[in-house]
């Protein structure tokens, strides 16, 4: 129990709809929800993300500086890909409805929506998640330091995150004219726990 909450007053909440409290919309598939202290002030070490996706929707690769994430398929089927920063391995997991997986406070980690009507929960050992999302890392970190650090030609960088937008979450865009079948062009294999190990992208 949080000591600081006084559970006396009239301001108390203990519900709250989270369809009213949207974090990002693409489209009517693809929208996250969102629930922390912010909208229901009686949680305490906990906040959740309620996240909806079509087929090869992703989340966009980020992490969580400030928690642990608990995935949770209710329905469709999602791949979770999370990067092991102790072994240097790309982890994927394909889970389905009842099945989760467990993304460790500050991993690098994304979701790739693999059926339509794909519904997720991430839930959080936060009152309100943190993000550190890709899309800001590459726009925001300034290309003279992206080219001189990983030795890339300047220009060729600015042209090829000139098309990422801040802030994406789920991706790709509306306005995306490539087309990109993941399922179909992923090689990778699956030991009898169900864990992937990522060999080549391509």
């Amino acid at each position: 129990m949080r000591s600081y909450m006084d559970y006396s007053s009239p301001s108390v909440q203990y519900t709250f709809d989270v369809n009213t409290s949207p974090l990002f919309v693409k489209d009517k598939q693809n929208y996250i929800n969102i629930l922390g202290i912010k909208q229901l002030n009686s949680l305490e070490n906990v906040s959740l993300l309620d996240i909806f996706m079509s087929t090869n929707n992703v989340v966009e690769p980020h992490y969580h500086q400030n928690a642990a994430e608990l995935v949770y398929c209710i329905s469709g089927s999602v791949l979770v890909a999370i990067l092991n920063p102790f072994t240097k391995q790309l982890l994927n997991f394909q889970i389905t409805p009842g099945q989760v997986a467990n993304i460790p406070q500050g991993w690098w980690h994304y979701e790739i929506a693999l059926q339509d009507h794909t519904h997720l929960l991430a839930i959080f050992d936060a009152p309100t998640p943190a993000v550190v999302l890709g899309s800001d890392i590459l726009k925001f970190t300034p290309a003279n330091v992206m080219a001189h650090t990983y030795c890339l030609d300047e220009n060729q960088w600015k042209q090829a995150v000139a098309p990422v937008k801040p802030s994406t979450y789920i991706g790709p865009y509306k306005d995306c004219n490539r087309s990109y079948d993941y399922m179909n062009t992923q090689q990778y294999s699956q030991n009898p726990y169900g864990q992937q190990y990522w060999h080549y992208w391509g």
